[in-house]
């Protein structure tokens, strides 16, 4: 299943549907200032608008070109352009410098990849771009959204239904909350804080390397 040309069909449909940005992001982000930013998995681009708030400039990256279109396009019509650039890659593999991002934004996205290698390695690539004393935040479903009944993490596929009935199905991998907590242990990231919130795995994460 590839993941790219899965959210470039959907992205017109996904975008109407995602206004607002989750309370979890806006409540790491309250106290939080930096001088460059960067949202991995921006869609289209609800978080990079208010990394724009807290930030001098705002990288927005995506796997979905089309996505990348509509984040493009909110940025121009709700005023936060100047503060925002928007890249093509893939967030195992950021096109991004070493230690040059003071607040990182990586939620929604990290149970789209499809190995446990992959996933580490996006959490190791998130360490790596990280400026020392840079903070990140990170989610991904859990098992403990009420519309699952396991307790162990799982591989599964979640149809994305568009207007006239069209299915598109998405991976996921479904972390169980220790599961999580062991790949951040595996990871270049320090743990300064991790809960269950919406049915959402969340850890806010420092370098471990610095």
């Amino acid at each position: 299943m590839d993941l790219q040309s899965t959210y470039d069909r959907i992205a017109a449909h996904f975008s109407e549907t995602r206004a607002y940005a989750w309370p979890e992001v806006e409540s790491f982000l309250a106290d939080r200032e930096g001088e460059r930013a960067i949202d991995i998995g921006c869609g289209n681009g609800r978080h990079t608008e208010l990394l724009a708030e807290h930030a001098s400039r705002v990288v927005g990256l995506d796997l979905s070109r089309a996505l990348l279109d509509e984040a493009a396009s909110r940025a121009r019509e709700r005023g936060f352009g100047e503060a925002a650039t928007f890249v093509h890659g893939d967030a195992a593999a950021l096109p991004v410098r070493t230690g040059t991002m003071d607040l990182v934004v990586y939620v929604a996205t990290l149970h789209h990849l499809s190995s446990r290698a992959a996933r580490v390695e996006s959490l190791n690539e998130l360490a790596r771009v990280m400026r020392p004393g840079g903070v990140g935040l990170v989610s991904a479903w859990s098992t403990a959204h009420d519309r699952f009944d396991r307790t162990e993490g799982f591989d599964t596929t979640i149809d994305w239904t568009l207007p006239g009935g069209e299915t598109v199905p998405r991976y996921y991998h479904v972390y169980a909350p220790e599961e999580f907590e062991a790949d951040l242990a595996e990871s270049d990231l320090a743990v300064v804080d991790a809960e269950v919130s919406s049915g959402n795995c969340y850890a806010v994460v420092r370098s471990d390397q610095r």
